[in-house]
This record gives structure tokens, C-alpha cells and sequence, in this order.
């Protein structure tokens, strides 16, 4: 008997490891990855690039028809597009960084995000694909009924220090350990006390602290939570 597609829900914050771990679950099973913060991240460069001001909700919702985003959903190469445009790189500079907190907090665009995101997963199980989905409101907003919910954490020093080796090993510029630490502790602040879904784990989410774990060692703990639900739903 095949198995079952399964939708499974990583949430937590900026610099835990979701991408990461998310992408190596996806693969361990052979399903689908999507990425929704790289979809705030490509609706704020779109707000950039435009010349809108990112903390300005009227600016925002005025470019919400133009804000087509199309995910591809290889966890092996994942893709982000936005108005016909592929933005994989430019969404991760500093400057997106420091306007996605704003973008995201706009109640529109988390409406239209939702929709796009519920629709790729609607997409993979009708093909028989299970899904990784990972973000910050995923089992708490988007899809609360995903039949493996996680909430993936570390301590914010630890997190700061993957982050830059990170960005080092991917030439992208960093700010440094300690700077880089602050921003993330600014990021929570935003992320867990916007008005509109903020950062929150779910009751029947699973907390997986990484603080002690390496990235393999991760994916294991999830991968483990994973299996245990396909055998309870044989």
C-alpha cells in the first residue's frame, strides 16, 4: 500500500534552521519544499523596487495585483519569481532583510500569501506529493491541520553564529556575530507581537530545541516525527 502524502508544518524563528532542516526532510522523503518567508521576501523587493515605502499599508496593498509569486517546490533547487522576475538571490541582501518584518505585517498580503501557499499544497497532495512547508505561521494560520507540526528553535547567540557562516560561505555580506544577534532579536520582537498572526507555536506543535544539534542531527528529530505519524496512519 503507498503511503500517504503528508503536509508537515515547520515554524520558528529567523535563523533556527527551517530552510535547511525543511529542505533535508523534503528530500529524506521525496516531497515537495516550500518556502513562504521567500515569498514575503520577494513581495518586499517587489515593494523596493517599485519605490514604495515597505511601512506604509496603502503603498503595500497597491501593488498586491502585481504580486504573482510562483514557488518552485524542488527542495533540491527551490525557486522564487515575482512579476515575472527571479529574485532567489536578491531577496536575501540586508535590505530586503530590514523591510520584511513590515511587508509582513500588512493583513493583505498575508491574506494573498495565504492563498498561494494553501494552493501549493492543495497542488502537491492532489499529485500524490507530501510537502514541507515551512515559516512562521504555517501550523498556527496557514495550515493548522498539517499533520506534522513543528516548532524548530535556538538559542539566539547559536543562531546568529550559523547565520553568519552562512552568509560567509555564501559570500553574501554579514554584519558580524554580535550584529548580526541583535537583528535577529529584532526580528522576534516584530515577528511575536505583530497584531496579524505572529511568531507562536501551536498547541500540538513538537519544539525541537537545535541549540546543541547539528544540522543532520535535526533533520533526524524531524524526520523521526515524520515517520511515527506514517505509522499511525497505515
Amino acid at each position: 500500500m503507498s503511503e500517504r502524502p503528508l503536509v508537515v508544518a515547520v515554524d520558528g524563528p529567523s535563523g533556527s534552521g527551517k530552510s535547511s532542516v525543511a529542505k533535508g526532510v523534503a528530500t529524506r522523503f521525496g516531497y515537495r519544499y516550500l518556502d513562504t518567508g521567500a515569498m514575503y521576501r520577494a513581495a518586499t523587493w517587489l515593494v523596493l523596487e517599485r519605490g514604495a515605502d515597505p511601512s506604509d499599508p496603502r503603498a503595500v496593498r497597491a501593488l498586491l495585483t502585481d504580486m504573482d509569486i510562483i514557488s518552485g517546490t524542488d527542495p533540491e533547487n527551490p525557486t522564487i519569481r515575482i512579476a515575472g522576475v527571479d529574485v532567489g538571490g536578491p531577496i536575501r541582501g540586508t535590505r530586503v532583510t530590514d523591510s520584511v518584518s513590515a511587508v509582513s505585517a500588512v493583513p493583505d498580503v498575508r491574506a494573498l500569501l495565504r492563498r498561494l501557499q494553501r494552493a501549493e499544497v492543495s497542488q502537491a497532495i492532489a499529485s500524490g506529493h507530501g510537502i514541507v512547508v515551512e515559516g512562521r505561521d504555517i501550523g498556527t494560520e496557514v495550515l493548522p491541520d498539517a499533520d506534522v507540526k513543528v516548532f524548530l528553535t535556538a538559542d539566539p547567540a547559536v543562531r546568529a553564529a550559523r547565520r553568519a557562516a552562512q552568509d560567509a560561505q555564501e559570500r553574501r555580506p554579514s554584519s558580524g556575530v554580535e550584529a548580526t544577534e541583535e537583528a535577529l532579536r529584532e526580528r522576534d520582537r516584530k515577528d511575536s507581537t505583530r497584531t496579524h498572526s505572529p511568531l507562536r507555536m501551536h498547541d500540538d506543535a513538537t519544539l525541537v530545541d537545535a541549540t546543541d544539534m547539528d544540522l543532520a542531527q535535526t533533520i533526524d528529530a524531524v524526520a523521526l516525527l515524520v515517520l511515527s505519524v506514517r505509522e499511525e496512519s497505515r
